[in-house]
């Protein structure tokens, strides 16, 4: 059994509450990741779960066995670190089995792991070089070699991408899930990186200020966030809020009273519209105008200012658009998302009373 279970966990330092009653579950052979900022606690949850730091408060399990004050090398859990941390003097092979080796393992079970190891993350052709003659997305593949030749049941990874160009990254993501998915491992995995996490994970914890501010699917943040908070960290670019005020035929986007979004009232209230969800269109709609465009190639995205608000809004192509120039911009209904401007949580719309913009 390789299922995680946190209840209640809490780590402190002194008055600071790095992890403040935190409670999850990684499902036996999922791949859970904790999203979030720097600071918000994510890689502290990961060394409490490998028993690299001690619990505060509260209770850890892995497959139903209370685990809370056991040492790390009792856990049976593998790790891949933002560092590869690999020896420098030692070959590929040797750093692959180094724990085997500690842990006194017969040399032909040692030479067996390794080959089938080498063969799943493809250097075979590489285990006589050193790391100094690897590239980082190689030196990457060996710290995972090394995290799956130890045949544990569960892999924690904290940030192991970050320091990889781009077009690594992206070729790294899809070689780990695919791994995962063939090993049945169970993975919890640290990033920043939202991209990261809406590519890789069945569900996501994303994380502030040592809480979890939502829990779900990445279809789930991203087609319902919790919060805003939630709303700006998930989605590339981030969603547009903006504030609402009163209008006199409804809610309107602040400093345009033309532009009626929402029935009843808008002050306290914050409208958000995820920039692929709108549209230019040539009537109706709420008039704006273009401070700028960026050409991305496959898309543009187009910042309009309405009133004192500014919105993204990405077309497909090229849009030969300038400076100043006058737009309409348009949405569906149930692409609108409201949230209560003082505690930033959302706000359920009733879609039915709701007309396209």
């Amino acid at each position: 059994m390789s299922e995680i279970d946190l209840q209640a966990v809490s780590k402190h330092y002194g008055a600071v509450r790095a992890v403040d009653r935190i409670s999850l579950r990684a499902a036996e052979g999922k791949f859970l990741v904790l999203l979030g900022p720097s600071g918000c606690g994510k890689s502290t949850v990961l060394r409490l779960i490998a028993g690299l730091e001690d619990v505060t408060r509260g209770r850890i399990l892995i497959g139903g066995r209370d685990v809370t004050r056991l040492d790390p090398d009792k856990r049976r859990i593998s790790m891949v670190f933002q560092s590869y941390a690999l020896f420098p003097h030692l070959t590929v092979a040797e750093n692959i089995v180094f724990g085997l080796k500690v842990r006194r393992t017969p040399a032909a079970e040692r030479g067996e792991r390794l080959a089938r190891v080498a063969e799943l993350v493809g250097l075979t052709e590489q285990l006589a070089r050193k790391p100094a003659q690897l590239s980082g997305g190689q030196r990457q593949r060996v710290a995972l070699a090394r995290a799956i030749v130890a045949e544990n049941r569960i892999c924690l990874m904290d940030e192991p991408l970050s320091n990889l160009d781009a077009q690594l990254r992206h070729g790294m993501r899809v070689e780990i899930r695919a791994l995962q998915q063939r090993l049945g491992m169970t993975v919890v995995y640290v990033t920043h990186d939202q991209v990261e996490a809406m590519s890789m994970a069945d569900r996501v914890i994303l994380m502030r200020e040592g809480r979890i501010e939502q829990e779900g699917t990445p279809e789930e943040l991203y087609a319902r966030p919790a919060s805003t908070f939630a709303a700006r960290f998930i989605g590339t670019p981030s969603m547009n809020l903006v504030a609402l005020e009163d209008g006199a035929g409804g809610a309107v986007i602040r400093g345009a009273p033309a532009s009626t979004v929402l029935p009843g009232g808008g002050a306290g209230r914050i409208l958000g519209l995820r920039p692929e969800h709108i549209r230019l269109v040539g009537a109706g709609g709420v008039p704006g105008v273009v401070s700028n465009a960026e050409y991305h190639g496959a898309d543009t995205i187009l910042t309009v200012q309405v009133g004192a608000e500014s919105l993204l809004a990405r077309a497909p192509g090229r849009v030969e658009l300038g400076e100043g120039a006058a737009v309409r911009l348009g949405w569906e209904p149930g692409d609108m998302h409201l949230f209560d401007a003082a505690s930033g949580a959302r706000i359920d719309l009733r879609q039915d009373a709701l007309q396209p913009a």
